[in-house]
């Protein structure tokens, strides 16, 4: 018996479970409302019975004393006529009818109120279903706020959950391992091609222009070649060529620059530096500008 006990228990359980999760609030309070309306309806059907009832004792009551009057009155014709004989017995049967009457009164009276208790209680039960009806549109209102609500937070976990984060920057690693490969196979192909000397050139252009002019520079320097810096105007250049003179004195100065050749290495590298040769740029538009206005202001003066 214990084991089929616990057997009915565990199928009520579970039945009962089935049942409180496939409930549904809206429907539930429909439904309530339903047999609450069909209740009130059989409720108004019991109260017109007992209204009913309380009609047929009121016109049995005035039936019966209706009779107990016309025996009164025949009672009294008994007297004029002077049958006395005849007179108690119409007495008599007034007072029967006079004690039906008190009976039917007595009934009459005490369905008259229990009539009145049910319109009361009719009454109290439309009251509640009325007011039933407004509780069930603001549960429901509340219901849908929940499951709007919930649906927002399942929504905001589901953001702040790791994972979509997580893929991504999977993804993103699985992307730079695929780009790192192709760059690979493309070396690997250059390579395999045998034009290594393409390739040391590729590599060499890739050091940077800036880096080809220092260099250009500081061999100049160690020869003893002036040069032009990168970006110099043609008046610097001049200047820097010179005249036959400036020429013949630049020869006699190579002992004095060659003597100083090691002062000129330093001064070539910080001139190979991105800062002077910008400040050098910056001089020679100066200087540009400068010519230009000498021009502007002799031409002006010769008018």
């Amino acid at each position: 018996m214990g084991i089929f006990s616990r057997l009915g228990t565990l199928i009520k359980s579970n039945l009962n479970d089935l049942i409180s999760k496939a409930e549904d609030p809206e429907k539930m309070l429909q439904q309530v409302l339903i047999d609450m309306q069909s209740q009130l309806v059989e409720a108004k059907k019991q109260v017109a019975v007992a209204i009913a009832d309380e009609k047929r004792l009121q016109k049995q009551f005035e039936s019966e004393a209706e009779r107990a009057k016309d025996w009164e009155k025949k009672a009294m014709l008994a007297v004029r006529s002077n049958d006395d004989g005849l007179a108690k017995e119409a007495l008599a049967r007034r007072q029967d009818h006079d004690n039906i009457a008190s009976q039917y009164l007595t009934q009459w009276q005490a369905q008259k109120n229990a009539v009145e208790k049910l319109k009361d209680a009719l009454r109290m039960l439309s009251m509640k279903i009325e007011e039933a009806k407004r509780k069930k549109n603001i549960l429901i209102a509340r219901k849908k706020r929940a499951e709007a609500q919930r649906t927002i937070q399942n929504t905001m976990a589901g953001l702040s959950d790791t994972s979509a984060f997580d893929t991504f920057a999977r993804m993103s690693d699985r992307i730079d391992q695929m780009e790192a490969e192709a760059e690979a196979g493309a070396e690997i192909a250059g390579e395999l091609s045998g034009d290594d000397l393409e390739m040391r050139f590729k590599k060499l252009e890739g050091a940077g222009s800036a880096t080809s002019d220092a260099q250009l520079l500081e061999l100049k320097a160690k020869m003893g070649v002036a040069g032009l810096l990168p970006g110099a105007s043609p008046d610097q250049k001049q200047l820097g060529t010179g005249t036959p003179a400036a020429a013949g004195a630049s020869a006699a100065s190579a002992p004095a620059a060659q003597a100083a050749s090691a002062p000129a290495d330093s001064l070539a590298g910080s001139l190979a530096s991105p800062d002077v040769m910008k400040e050098m740029e910056e001089l020679d538009r100066q200087l540009e500008a400068a010519a230009k206005q000498a021009a502007a202001a002799g031409a002006n003066d010769k008018g």
